[in-house]
Parts: structure tokens; sequence; C-alpha cells
């Protein structure tokens, strides 16, 4: 376990370690790298984030997001409704494409617009995914809107995107594109 850390030198550190990291980074991994309590590291990141750095928490742990979408990204914004057994089929045919799914957003009746973090690129992103909700019991938002969500996919190929919303399409899971 690392020394303890005053404030300042410990936001740089988690800054340092977000920043140069290729994968999300937990909480709690960020806690016991700076030996303080995960709730330490909430705030902490709080103030970074006051301060204009672009750290976005996902399911799988935060990340840095470096620059905005350039010009050889893109993203679509599709609506999809499905079971909460078919979520896996709908993720790994978003993935198979090469396509990142950013979010998932539901309009709540209630609380409106609620926004999900995912950052999901992967079949393995997919099952860890899938085992934290299992783990903790959680319901995936979409159940709250009868199944009906929307997903902000990311690929750096116009293409895949494409394929991807294609393929929800043909396993009947894509109501409409958004944009």
């Amino acid at each position: 376990m690392n020394k303890r850390l005053a404030g300042e030198e410990r936001r740089r550190t988690l800054l340092q370690l977000i920043e140069s990291s290729n994968e999300p980074i937990t909480g709690s991994e960020l806690a016991r790298h700076v030996s303080v309590s995960r709730q330490v590291i909430v705030q902490d990141l709080s103030l970074l984030k006051a301060k204009g750095h672009q750290i976005v928490a996902t399911a799988r742990g935060y990340v840095y997001l470096h620059g905005d979408l350039t010009p050889s990204t893109y993203s679509k914004k599709v609506a999809c409704r499905h079971t909460a057994e078919e979520m896996e089929t709908e993720m790994n045919a978003i993935v198979d494409e090469g396509v990142t799914i950013k979010d998932v957003i539901i309009d709540h009746p209630v609380y409106g617009s609620i926004t999900g973090q995912l950052m999901v690129k992967s079949r393995r992103d997919v099952r860890a995914f899938l085992e934290r909700v299992k783990t903790h019991g959680a319901s995936p938002l979409s159940q709250l809107t009868g199944g009906f969500h929307i997903h902000t996919l990311e690929s750096d190929h116009k293409e895949a995107i494409d394929a991807a919303v294609k393929e929800l399409d043909r396993l009947g899971i894509l109501v409409y594109e958004l944009d």
C-alpha cells in the first residue's frame, strides 16, 4: 500500500493515472493506489472535473476523454427495445461490428432523461458489464421504460456503425435511428 498523499499531490497522481490508462480504472483501484477511501476518490475526481478535466465515470471505471470527437470519429444515436434477456445479444451485435456503446439513455416519466455511461467496446466488456449487473442485482435502465432506450454508438468507421444498425434491425431490436 502506498503512503497517503496530500490533497493536491493525490489529485495530480489520480489525474496522471486516469489520463495515461488505456482502460477504465475503478474507484476502488484508485483508492488503493493512493491509500484513501473510495469516497475521497469521488470527491477528488469531482474537484478535477470542476477544474475542466474530462474525466467520465463509466460502468467499468473512470476514463479520461482526450479531446472532443474528431472528424474521424463517427457517432449515431439509435432507439432500441428488447427484453432484459436480449441485452447480451444487443450489445454483442454492436461490439462485433467494432462499435463502442458509449451510453444508454432513457426518458423516465418522473425523473426525466437518465444517462448511464457504458463505454463497452468488446465482448469482454459485455461479459464484465453483465456480470456486474448480476453481482449487484441491478436492473437495466431500460426495464424502467418497458425495454425502450437509446444508445450512443461510436466508431472510427461510419460503415461499422451502419453494419451494427443493420444487425440491430435484423434482430428486431432497432426501433429507429435518431441521427
